[in-house]
């Protein structure tokens, strides 16, 4: 490997902060038995957070963000990764107290690992990245609580968003008849192209008003979005129905009722791709390279960027505009 190489550095030394290209060392990366050379990264809600001095996700500078990476291994200190291998690395505490992978080189936790599947790039893997991982466990909960095809429609809140865009086109994969929310009007004919059977506004979803129960729609959703419209939806559930949240841009504040839950047997599922243990994690990325891997995934993305123009770029998740998946080419 390089004796120097190419990092994205945010700090906030004196009070001055900086996002910028910075030549590193080895040494200045987190601790870790596995380095990797990074291939590709992509940008989430959390990189841009970290992207601003206020952002509240880095812990210590200076730090490299990117809570995502793939790449291929050039030294490894554990016996179940060996020079050359695939492999993929997602969420723990990369990017946040760990250095990530806005980097040419991360040395990542060997626990933290897991190998690329049969079935997928190093690309693809984070064209889905953590947004499409917490899209393929939100619908493996479902599922494990019982959600079936011929339940009825499911639900995908925030649907233009990561999270969302997965979460429907997964469902739509399995045989579900997918109705998406979103309040990007102009989104339409996206949503329908990655799997949508419907698409409504979010006034559909939550109109200011929250009923302990309301009329029984929808079979089971896709939450990333929580708050008053989480309580909501909570109350259009069918009878035995689930709700998988992984979110809060709504708010986290859920005013709702006990009712749903023991008058419909509704169950409320937490969905935690962070620390979501490796056997599951490996098991969903397993789904993910197969019966759960969206059509045309070079449809999800919505930038493709090197590191020298990812600094601009960070802030802009953080805007709302952005249909789809910035993706890092750091090759």
């Amino acid at each position: 490997m390089k004796n120097n190489f190419q990092a994205v550095v945010v700090d906030n030394k004196d009070s001055n902060f900086s996002v910028q290209t910075k030549q590193l060392g080895l040494e200045d990366l987190s601790a870790g038995e596995v380095v990797i050379k990074v291939h590709y990264s992509g940008v989430n809600y959390k990189d841009g957070l970290a992207s601003t001095p206020d952002g509240k996700i880095v812990r210590s500078y200076p730090h490299i963000p990117g809570i995502d990476l793939a790449g291929i291994v050039v030294s490894s200190e554990d016996s179940r990764f060996k020079e050359g291998d695939s492999v993929i690395a997602t969420s723990y505490e990369i990017g946040v107290s760990h250095s990530g992978g806005y980097s040419e080189y991360a040395r990542i936790p060997a626990d933290w690992i897991v190998p690329l599947p049969a079935g997928l790039s190093l690309k693809e893997a984070m064209i889905i990245g953590t947004a499409g991982f917490t899209a393929a466990l939100s619908v493996q909960r479902l599922q494990d609580n019982g959600l079936k095809p011929e339940n009825g429609p499911v639900l995908v809140t925030g649907a233009t968003g990561g999270v969302g865009s997965f979460g429907v086109a997964m469902l739509s994969k399995l045989g579900f008849e997918v109705v998406a929310s979103s309040g990007k009007k102009e989104a339409a004919d996206y949503l329908i192209s990655i799997g949508a059977s419907n698409v409504i506004g979010r006034e559909e979803v939550y109109n200011g008003k929250i009923k302990a129960l309301d009329k029984q729609v929808w079979a089971g959703a896709v939450d990333p979005v929580g708050g008053e419209s989480l309580a909501a939806i909570i109350s259009k559930i069918v009878y035995g129905g689930s709700v998988a949240v992984s979110g809060l841009t709504g708010g986290g504040a859920v005013p709702t009722s006990v009712f749903p839950f023991i008058l419909r047997g509704v169950n409320l599922l937490g969905i935690d791709s962070v620390y979501c243990q490796m056997e599951i994690r490996q098991k969903l990325w397993g789904r993910i390279a197969t019966d759960l891997k969206p059509e045309e995934l070079s449809s999800f993305i919505y930038k493709e960027v090197s590191l020298q123009q990812l600094p601009e770029e960070l802030p802009k998740i953080l805007e709302g505009g952005i249909t789809g998946r910035i993706i890092v080419a750091v090759e």
